[in-house]
This record gives structure tokens, C-alpha cells and sequence, in this order.
């Protein structure tokens, strides 16, 4: 039994060493250092700070463990070996740091955006057992795991909205919840820009998604202390911190009082639990997204989607831009908190998939998949990006279809999400790529394992690596005291870039290279392949 598995061991390692290759180092590895596959883990890969990957699950369309076609937290539990299995080195799982659970609260809907009850676990999804299993399970490995938390409003279904209706169908305006939501009379001028909707009587209720999703009075200091203690009762359970919905409607149109908001109520968390997770949806530009840095960590739109900066230099842009933007907008978030983090993702449930405006045979979506993952901070994976899946919204009026099932291949029960009617068989599945030897599957465990190896990406000062007559480029990173440079060649051509001209450093060797070419250095002339990234110590 034991040679078995170490058989298979080895051939799991020889899968993810197969993509692309460095050229041997004369560097003695340290006894300190462990070598996998190929790759060197370095001193402090074992950080266990918040810099680190994320996954985020639509979980009714994840894994189905009771035969009912939903996703379910059981089928999270069953999977966790496809996501982490406990150890950073084996090359087996997918080695993500982090999951992001879209809302698990009880509510009428597919997606849960419309929390009819924020301490019940929606029954379609499993119990509150089920979850605190999944904690636990999480904090065995070494995963954080955050919960999505829709403050900005309810569901209709809410009995704070069906209190808020009867204070005001009986005129008890001292009720604790007539001023919960917010409302203005029957024939009040309206704030431009928001939308209100008729809810009883003349009684006008903002609800800028929906008719069946109020808002909540962020001036009602009540609100607030509920909000609290719906982030106080998890965390409790050990959830290790949450994903702010709609971050910048609480005051829509007003960010320095949604932001204000944000600054105090992160504020509070973080005396609960100094280390929580947080991170907002301000869906916007990075002026606008600056304007919440001080409170709190925003995921960075401008970087994603078909004409975000990681699509436009995976492309076969000029990496040299993609660095130069990245450095600007950290150096501009750090001047407002030094402790901030870049949020770089390619797409989310919201957003169609980015296999679908990448492709795999063009190369195109494992370069993103390094640009954005060999970076700084807390990047985020949308499931099943690293199989390829893929879905749009097209003209459909809801986006069940960017929120189709997970291709499992071996299987499992679970449907995609009412109202989808894109075809979702356009990728591989799990079960497909795991023996293939340059899947993107494949790809991306080999990719996460060198970001770990090399603590620095995510958290070294960040400096440019700039060579204006090429289109390639990369950067430094500079973490207790040891320094890491990441380059990346987007282009379909082998490239040939003296260091020297960008650096005074001088390194040793090659530590890693992935993409469809190698990379070798001689000096200080680093030759990389075409489509590759080369990490150099």
C-alpha cells in the first residue's frame, strides 16, 4: 500500500513538472528548503497571514451530496480534498488558501441575496452542523473561510421588513423597527438616482435590485448593532471574516458615508478578531474604490473581466503597463493604509466567465491565471476557472447562467441553477483533467504550489521591472529581507531580457517557469519562452 501511493505520488509530481521548466540551478538547496516537483519552497512558505488565494463557491452549484441537484455544505466537506488536502507540498489538490461561500442564510431564492433569516442556514444548503463542520475542517488545512454577507439590504420575507411594514400600517412610529429600512411618504420628492418602489399604502421603500430586496437604514443605530451581531455569531462559530455585498449602496451615490460605514463596522470586527478577513464589492473604478481603502480591502474591478488589465496584457499586451498600473494603484492604496491589499480576480458570479473572452487553446487563460496569481495580495478564484468552465449571460434577464454546475465527471448530482439555459458541457471536467498532463487543471496546481514556494509575491514591496523595447516585463518583491522577481513573457516568441537594464540585483538562477515555454538565465540575459512566467531568486 505504501509503495502504491508513493507511486502515485511521483506521477502527480511528474504531471505538474511537465508544463514548463527552468534549466537546472548550480544553487546547493538549503537544508532549511523542501524541493517538490521541481519546485523550491523557500523560508516562510508556511505564513499563514491573509495574503493568500481564495476560491469562491456558488455553493448551490458546487457539489450535490443528498441526490436533491443543489449544491449543498456536505458536498463542500466531500470535496475538500479536490481543494486542499492538508499539505501545501503534495501537488494532489488544488491548494487554494481560502474559500468564499456565497450567502448560506435561509432565503427564497436561488442565489440568497434576499436573507430572509441571517442566523438559519438555508435547508436546502444543510445545517448549521453542516457549517461548523466545514469550519473545522477548513482550520485543519490551514483554509480561512469567509461567508458572503449582504448587509446593504433583506429579503422582503425578513421579519425586520414584515415588523417594518406593521409599525407602519399601525402608525407606531416609536416601534424599534418603523425607521429599519429606509422610506419616505407618499408624495415626498425622492432622491435622485435611487430606486423606491410602492410597498403599502404610499409608503415608498428603496430597493435599487429589487422590489423583494429592501434597504436597510444604515442611520438607525438598531441596524447597525443587528449587523454586528450577525457578524459577532459567526465569527463565534470560528468564520474567519466575510465578503461585503454591495458595499457602496448603503448610501448609494454617497461614498463617504457608505465608506464611513464600512471604516466603523470593520472597525468593530477587528476588535472582536484582530486577524479578520474583509473584503467589499465596490464595483467601480480605483478612484472610487480609494475612497473605501482606509476602511476596508476592495476587490479591484478595473483588473477584470474581458477588458480589465490582466485580459488586455494576457492578450499579448505589454506586461510592462500591466506592472506599471499595478505599482500605481498600490502605492496609491498603501499612502491611504499601509496594510492594504491588492484584489485581483478575472471574473465572479456576476460576471460572465473568463474562459469564455480568454480561451484555453489560445494560451490565453493560463498567462492570466499567472498574472493575477503571481502577484500581490489575495487574489480570487471563481469556481471552476481552472477547469475552463465556462457561461455567459447573453440576453437572459438573470445570471444563472455565469453560475452553471461544476463539471465533476464523476457523477455528482448537481444541476445548474433555475433559469440558466447556456451549455455548460464547453468544458473538460475534474475527472477528465486530473491525468492529463497539461491540463489547466494541472496548470493551476502547479501554479499556486510556486506562489507558495515564493512568499514574497504576496507580500514583498513591489517594484518594477521595466524594459521599454519589449513588451515583456515583471517586478520585484521584497519580503524579510529576501528578495523574489517575477517576469512574464505574454507574447508568442522566446524573448531575451538583459536584467541589468532594470536591476542592480543580481540572481542566481531560475526557480521556477510555467507557461508553454522554459526559461533559462546565462548572466544577466534572462531567456524566456513564449507565453511563460519565470520567477528568479
Amino acid at each position: 500500500m505504501f509503495v502504491n501511493r508513493m507511486l502515485c505520488l511521483l506521477s502527480v509530481l511528474l504531471l505538474l513538472a511537465g508544463f514548463a521548466g527552468a534549466e537546472e540551478s548550480d544553487r546547493a538547496v538549503e537544508e532549511s528548503e523542501t524541493v517538490i516537483g521541481g519546485i523550491v519552497f523557500h523560508e516562510g512558505w508556511d505564513t499563514r497571514d491573509n495574503a493568500r488565494v481564495f476560491y469562491e463557491i456558488f455553493v448551490g452549484s458546487f457539489s450535490d451530496s443528498n441526490g436533491d441537484g443543489i449544491g449543498d455544505l456536505r458536498g463542500i466537506i466531500n470535496r475538500m480534498d479536490y481543494l486542499n488536502d492538508g499539505d501545501p507540498t503534495s501537488g494532489k489538490s488544488l491548494g487554494i488558501e481560502g474559500i468564499w461561500l456565497t450567502p448560506v442564510f435561509l432565503s427564497p431564492s436561488y442565489h440568497k441575496y434576499d436573507v430572509t433569516d441571517y442566523e438559519q442556514i438555508d435547508p436546502a444548503f444543510g445545517t448549521m452542523g453542516d457549517l461548523q463542520e466545514l469550519i473545522t475542517l477548513c482550520h485543519e488545512r490551514d483554509v480561512k473561510l469567509i461567508l458572503d454577507l449582504p448587509l446593504n439590504h433583506t429579503g422582503d420575507r425578513n421579519e425586520w421588513y414584515l415588523r417594518f411594514l406593521e409599525a407602519h400600517r399601525e402608525g407606531r412610529e416609536t416601534d424599534p423597527y418603523y425607521d429599519f429600512y429606509t422610506w419616505y411618504p407618499a408624495g415626498a420628492t425622492l432622491p435622485a438616482g435611487r430606486r423606491f418602489f410602492e410597498a403599502a399604502d404610499g409608503l415608498m421603500v428603496e430597493a435599487n435590485f429589487s422590489d423583494s430586496m429592501p434597504e436597510l437604514n444604515h442611520d438607525n443605530p438598531q441596524v447597525r448593532e443587528a449587523a454586528l451581531d450577525i457578524a459577532r455569531y459567526y465569527l463565534a462559530m470560528g468564520v474567519d471574516g466575510y465578503r461585503f455585498d454591495a458595499a457602496k449602496y448603503l448610501y448609494l451615490g454617497d461614498h463617504d458615508r457608505c465608506a464611513a460605514f464600512w471604516k466603523w463596522y470593520v472597525g468593530e470586527l477587528k476588535k472582536i478578531h484582530p486577524e479578520v478577513y474583509t473584503v467589499a464589492e465596490v464595483w467601480d473604478t480605483d478612484s472610487v474604490i480609494e475612497q473605501y481603502a482606509e476602511a476596508v480591502n476592495c476587490f479591484r474591478f478595473s483588473a477584470s473581466q474581458a477588458e480589465g488589465t490582466i485580459a488586455a496584457a494576457a492578450k499579448g499586451g505589454n506586461v510592462n503597463r500591466f506592472t506599471g498600473d499595478t505599482r500605481r494603484y498600490l502605492e496609491e492604496i498603501h499612502a491611504i493604509r499601509p496594510d492594504a491589499m491588492n484584489i485581483f480576480f478575472l471574473s465572479n458570479h456576476d460576471m460572465d466567465r473568463a474562459a469564455g473572452f480568454l480561451t484555453l487553446a489560445s494560451g490565453r487563460m493560463a498567462m492570466a491565471a499567472n498574472l493575477y496569481i503571481l502577484s500581490p495580495g489575495s487574489p480570487f478564484l471563481y469556481y471552476g476557472e481552472e477547469i475552463g468552465l465556462r457561461g455567459s449571460r447573453g440576453a437572459a434577464p438573470t445570471d444563472a447562467n455565469r453560475r452553471l454546475k461544476m463539471a465533476w465527471g464523476d457523477g455528482d448530482t448537481v444541476r445548474d441553477p433555475e433559469g440558466s439555459h447556456y451549455d455548460s458541457q464547453t468544458a473538460d471536467t475534474v475527472a477528465g483533467m486530473q491525468g492529463k498532463e497539461n491540463s489547466l487543471l494541472n496548470y493551476y496546481k502547479r501554479l499556486l504550489m510556486i506562489r507558495k514556494a515564493n512568499p514574497e509575491i504576496a507580500r514583498g514591496d513591489y517594484s518594477v521591472l521595466s524594459f521599454p523595447d519589449s513588451k515583456a516585463g515583471g517586478f520585484l518583491c521584497t519580503w524579510n529581507g529576501r528578495t523574489a522577481a517575477v517576469l512574464h513573457n505574454t507574447g508568442r516568441k522566446a524573448v531575451a531580457l538583459d536584467l541589468s537594464e532594470a536591476t542592480d540585483m543580481v540572481f542566481t538562477g531560475v526557480e521556477a517557469a510555467i507557461g508553454k515555454g522554459q526559461a533559462s538565465l546565462e548572466g544577466t540575459v534572462l531567456t524566456i519562452g513564449p507565453q511563460t512566467s519565470a520567477v528568479l531568486r
